[in-house]
């Protein structure tokens, strides 16, 4: 039975260790934040410190994805989640109005999630955590060192030193630090090759407010809506909560004023699809978020004996919401990967495998389309022509964006490709699906979505 010792008890980090233990592996799980559990999900909100994560009250949704693999792996916790509050939604229940087919079609259940706010989810998991035979977790305990001995082609890892000093054995670490993972600090002390990574800014910043009320407030238009110069993500939470975030490029200056709760509020009151979301009682200020890393590293680094999962391994732009989702897809493959255990070299090529054929083409996509988003923002802020793309994949991003509030099998490809169902490679590969959207695209030759411009924009943060 192997031994594992996973590092990080957020939402992948906890995923990940229930999995193992059930799987029958005897787990110790490290948090650096020494908070302890609260008592309710309501305390967890109110009042857990989570320093280590800088989106922990941050908007957060999950996607059918990720409620996919709750289901199959750990069907208490998503109970647990329900219970809690957590709101059931199927975005097919609120077609945009212009969208006139609106029959049902085979399949359709498959888009249903349950969501709520990460504090939510964070404690129903750690919860489950706490209880589970074979799962230990040890809060306000970090790992100061990876302990290693010689291997074939580099050092091998075979426990971890905590700050208190004390050696945990381990035959496998799992790095489920998140965005702040300090894996390529402990894996450079040991003397092996640097963790490779690319990394860029997305060049975005977020400014999100939540608010309660005593009905969920209705779409009325895409839960993420580009507009010019910034977009608007609107997401249902738990327990009669929702949160409205816009986001902005990071070099817009004079849009930096929307950290005032008075331009914020100015400035979702005159988005027409967005407005009513604002009619709650507010339950923060604006929450800003900045210095949002797209960043990719190696699943399997420089030694062997560890494996990076989640935001640990990449993370992106979290206005798509994919975090959740793939860090629960990827909790799982590394439960199926561990169970062939054996060689530590067998086990880093084929976890390196694995992740590159399962997640690198969402991370990919990803990147491409925040591109592609950051440019068209910053030729609105300059002046300049607006900025068409030029590949392929960027034109059919584009023509799915112009059609999917107006066609419903556009939409139903959109919520497919946002909802981590199907990627998009895969959604426009279908036979006649590609021709039929420029089609589409080109006869309906529609605009932005209804909203203010550049200069009305200045106007009411100023």
């Amino acid at each position: 039975m192997p031994t594992i010792v996973v590092l990080g008890g957020g939402v992948c980090g906890l995923a990940a260790g229930l999995m193992l233990a059930r799987d029958g592996h005897a787990v110790t799980l490290l948090e650096k934040d020494a908070a302890p559990l609260p008592d309710s999900p309501e305390a967890a909100w109110e009042a857990w410190e989570r320093r280590g994560v800088a989106q922990f009250r941050q908007a957060h949704f999950l996607q059918p994805r990720g409620r996919q693999v709750l289901d199959a792996e750990l069907p208490d916790v998503l109970g647990a989640f329900a219970a809690a509050g957590a709101a059931r939604f199927n975005p097919l229940d609120r077609m945009p109005p212009a969208i006139a087919d609106r029959a049902p079609r085979p399949g359709d259940e498959r888009f249903v999630t349950y969501t709520g706010r990460r504090t939510t989810l964070e404690h129903v998991l750690a919860r489950a955590a706490e209880e589970q035979p074979g799962l230990t977790v040890r809060r306000g305990t970090a790992a100061f060192e990876l302990i290693t001995r010689p291997g074939r082609a580099a050092p091998h890892v075979v426990g971890v030193r905590t700050e208190a000093g004390r050696a945990l054995a381990s035959d496998l670490v799992v790095d489920a630090m998140g965005r702040g993972s300090r894996l390529p600090r402990l894996v450079a002390a040991t003397g092996a090759e640097p963790v490779a990574e690319e990394a860029e800014d997305s060049g975005f910043i977020y400014y999100t407010r939540f608010f309660r009320g005593a009905e969920q407030s209705a779409l009325r238009g895409p839960m993420l809506t580009p507009f010019p110069s910034f977009s608007v993500l609107t997401a249902p939470g738990d327990a009669g909560t929702w949160s409205v975030t816009i986001y902005i490029a990071s070099g817009d200056r004079m849009l930096k004023r929307l950290r005032d709760p008075a331009a914020w509020t100015a400035l979702v009151r005159s988005c027409p699809l967005q407005a009513h979301w604002l009619d709650g009682e507010p339950l923060t200020g604006v929450l800003g978020m900045g210095g949002i890393l797209d960043r990719r590293r190696d699943a399997a680094p420089s030694v062997t004996g560890v494996a990076s999962i989640g935001d640990a391994w990449a993370c992106t732009n979290p206005s798509a919401g994919r975090g959740m989702a793939l860090g629960l897809v990827h909790a799982a493959l590394l439960r199926d990967t561990v169970r062939e255990l054996g060689d530590p070299d067998d086990f880093a090529a084929a976890w390196r495998e694995t992740t590159e054929r399962e997640l690198e083409p969402w991370y990919r996509a990803t990147v491409g389309a925040d591109r592609a988003r950051l440019a068209q923002m910053e030729a609105v802020r300059e002046g300049r022509e607006r900025v068409l793309p030029t590949d392929l994949a960027g034109t059919l991003r584009a023509a799915l964006m112009a059609t999917m509030t107006r066609d419903a099998e556009a939409f139903r490809a959109a919520v497919e490709i946002s909802s981590c169902l199907v990627h998009p490679r895969e959604v426009f590969a279908r036979p006649g699906f590609a021709p039929r959207l420029l089609a589409l695209a080109a006869e309906q030759n529609g605009g932005p979505a209804p909203g203010p411009g550049r200069d009305e924009v200045l106007r009411l943060v100023a």
